[in-house]
């Protein structure tokens, strides 16, 4: 009787007694399918707002977001320690599971062009929101709520008072 001799292989758990391989082959993944499809990805209405509001005020021509009220909680909490800027001030975002629509209210400078600076604020706010999300902006509504004069004071410029 001869021995043939052995080789030292390491053991294969996932190996068939027919000699076939039982492991998934690199064309069929566990789980069913591309892992970037497996599970559900969510975004709230504040990112979005969020998104909008800092791609609004990068417009050159709008002054300031938000109507007039708004902007004056807005400057009070602003000198609130903690309180910080407000981004998502004069924008109103409804999210859906693929599409989101918008609502901004915008200030913008004395002699600029209203349509101008309404399409570029479209523009860049759909490009900015979708680039972003992956989310298709269906539609994107402004508001014009004030015209900010050259001699006017701002809301947010208000003089710091002197005693604290």
């Amino acid at each position: 009787m001869t021995d043939t001799p052995q080789r030292n292989r390491p053991e294969n758990p996932d190996k068939d007694t027919a000699g076939g391989d039982s492991r998934t082959s690199p064309l069929t993944r566990r789980g069913g399918g591309d892992p970037a499809t497996r599970g559900r990805t969510t975004i709230a209405d504040g990112v979005v707002e969020k998104i909008a509001g800092m791609a609004a005020r990068d417009v050159v021509g709008v002054h300031a977001m938000g109507s007039g009220l708004s902007r004056t909680f807005g400057a009070v909490r602003d000198r609130v320690p903690g309180g910080g800027k407000s981004v998502t001030r004069g924008v109103k975002a409804e999210v859906g599971e693929s599409q989101t629509a918008l609502d901004l209210e915008i200030v913008v400078d004395y002699g600029v062009s209203i349509a101008d600076v309404a399409r570029d604020v479209r523009e860049n706010v759909v490009a900015s929101v979708e680039r972003m999300t992956g989310l298709e902006v269906v539609e994107v509504n402004i508001a014009v709520s004030d015209v900010k004069l050259p001699d006017e004071e701002d809301d947010d410029d208000q003089p710091e008072p002197r005693l604290q």
